[in-house]
Formats: structure tokens, sequence, C-alpha cells
């Protein structure tokens, strides 16, 4: 069998953003990786892998896929029956996308029309997005369909807005002095209460007058700035942003991220911004001097994503 494998993914910026028609950007990281495999199921974590395979493929024999995005569910099932499970290193409730590897796993395994990632147009993004917000909504109840286009694609992707999405390049990777780096919480994060505290939050006039006004407006102008390798107006907007987060996404930081959240951005050493939904897992870095950093955050375990 061939195993291709699916990488975890990164959202850079965007996070509740994209809820909000905010622009997003989103990495693959494959530092974690998943793919679909066969054995005897002799192991506890096989076991229970095939059996949660066997689940989901119940829930897709009834579920209603566009046209020309069908799953054969009947060749799934005949695989899970022969011992098909999912192998991944990739942590659940980190927000790096643990269920989106999964589900690109058996798409493109599965799916009866073959869409190589190379060749996929801006139009069939789109529609895959559409397609992939489906078949994960098994997992979160509600589905952007972003993480499992980033694992199933493999590539940097810019979410231009709720609907549209497309390929996009990152300035390549030059190891100088600065990093983009991920701060372990100690904890895990659960996607479904921080959203629920997003969507009360966002039942007040005043906290949604300051997403549109100022998150989204810092949010993609770092994206912006990041995207030309302009890193003077990106750190200068990555702290507003900072900030604003500090302020507004208070129930969404972990605990022992508050402390070192307000020493970076009391010190301009570094700054720090939720990664995937908050409430645990892992939290994001950015500094311009990362030996400087990482002797401010000792104790913490860290992991540099991106060198600059």
């Amino acid at each position: 069998m061939n195993n291709p494998l699916f990488y975890a993914k990164i959202l850079l910026f965007g996070e509740y953003g994209i809820i909000e028609d905010s622009q997003g950007l989103t990495l693959p990281y494959s530092f974690y990786k998943g793919s679909l495999k066969f054995s005897d199921l002799s192991t506890e974590f096989e076991k229970k892998s095939n059996e949660s395979l066997k689940k989901y493929s119940d829930y897709l024999l009834n579920l209603d896929v566009p046209n020309g995005f069908e799953i054969n569910v009947e060749d799934f099932q005949k695989d899970i029956a022969k011992g098909l499970f999912f192998e991944s290193t990739i942590p659940q409730g980190y927000g790096v996308g643990s269920s989106g590897a999964l589900v690109a796993a058996i798409f493109e395994k599965y799916s009866v029309e073959k869409f190589p990632a190379e060749l996929i147009s801006k139009d069939q993004l789109k529609s895959l997005k559409v397609v992939f917000g489906i078949l994960e909504s098994y997992f979160h109840g509600k589905s952007s369909g972003i993480d499992p286009l980033i694992c199933y694609m493999n590539l940097p992707i810019l979410i231009e807005n709720k609907e549209s999405v497309d390929k996009v390049s990152i300035p390549a990777e030059h190891i100088g002095k600065g990093a983009i780096f991920l701060i372990d919480s100690g904890s895990v994060g659960e996607t479904g209460p921080m959203v629920q505290i997003f969507f009360e939050k966002m039942k007040t006039e005043g906290f949604r007058k300051t997403m549109k006004e100022e998150f989204i407006r810092y949010n993609n102008a770092c994206i912006d700035a990041f995207l030309k390798k302009e890193m003077t107006p990106f750190f200068k907007n990555l702290k507003s942003l900072s900030v604003w987060a500090y302020e507004h996404f208070k129930p969404m930081i972990p605990e022992s991220i508050y402390k070192i959240w307000k020493k970076g951005l009391d010190t301009n050493a570094y700054y720090l911004k939720l990664c995937g939904s908050g409430g645990g897992g892992y939290i994001l870095g950015f500094t311009k001097d990362y030996a400087k950093a990482e002797k401010m955050l000792k104790g913490f375990d860290k992991e540099v994503i991106y060198r600059f």
C-alpha cells in the first residue's frame, strides 16, 4: 500500500479572524505527520484507531458530498476490516490539525476522482475546501475545511476570505537571528469551548467593533508584511496584534502563558499569539533575536518552525 505522509499544519495568522472574514496564512509543519497503514491491530492504539475509522466510515455512508468529490466508502470499509488504522505523531488538542491530516489521508486514498495537489486550480481549491469542511465536521461539529486542505496540499495557503483560498509562496528561510517558534503551554486545548467563548463575545457590539476595526486590520497587515518580507512593519503590527489578543482573548490564553505573554510585550524581546483556537496546546512566538528570547523563556518546551 502506498502510504503518503500527511503533515500537521500551523495557522500563523487568522485564528478566529477567519470566522469573521479576515485573511489567514497557514503552513504545513513536517515535524508531525500521519499516514494510513495496515496492521494486525495488536496494540491498544491501533485497535482504537481502527474502531474510530469504522465509526467515521459509518458516518460517511450517509453523507451528502458534492458531485465529483465522492468517497468510495465500500473500499474504505473493506480496508478497515483488514486492519486499517491511522498512524500519527500529530498531538490532539494542540492546534496543529490532527483531524485535518486524517481527513486528508482518507480523501487522498478513497476519493473516486483523483486531485493531484500540483494540478489543482484556484476554483478546485475552493470546492475542495467546502468538501473538506463537510468531511471534517464529524470531528468538530462545524469545520471551515482549511485544516484538511492544508494537510492535503502540503503547501502554504493564503486564506483570502471565507470563500476564497490560494496557494502562496512564503519568503525562503535563512538562518538569521530571528525565528518563529512554538511554545508548549503544557495543557491540551479543546476547540469547541474556545469557539463558544468567542461567539459569546461576538454578541457584544463593542467586541464586534474592535474585532473588525483592530484585530482584522493588524492580522491582515501582518500577513501582507510577512509575505513581502518587510520586517519593520511586520513586527509593528505583530505587537499591536499581541497586545489586542492579551486584552481581548484572555480566556483563550492558557494560564501558564499569561506572564510570559506580558513579559514579551514589556521587553519587546518577542511577541506571542494564539496558535489555532487556544485554551492550551501550542502558542506561537515571533522574535528578532531567538537566542535572547530562548533565555527569557527558560523552562518552556520550544520548537523553532521558521528562521529569518
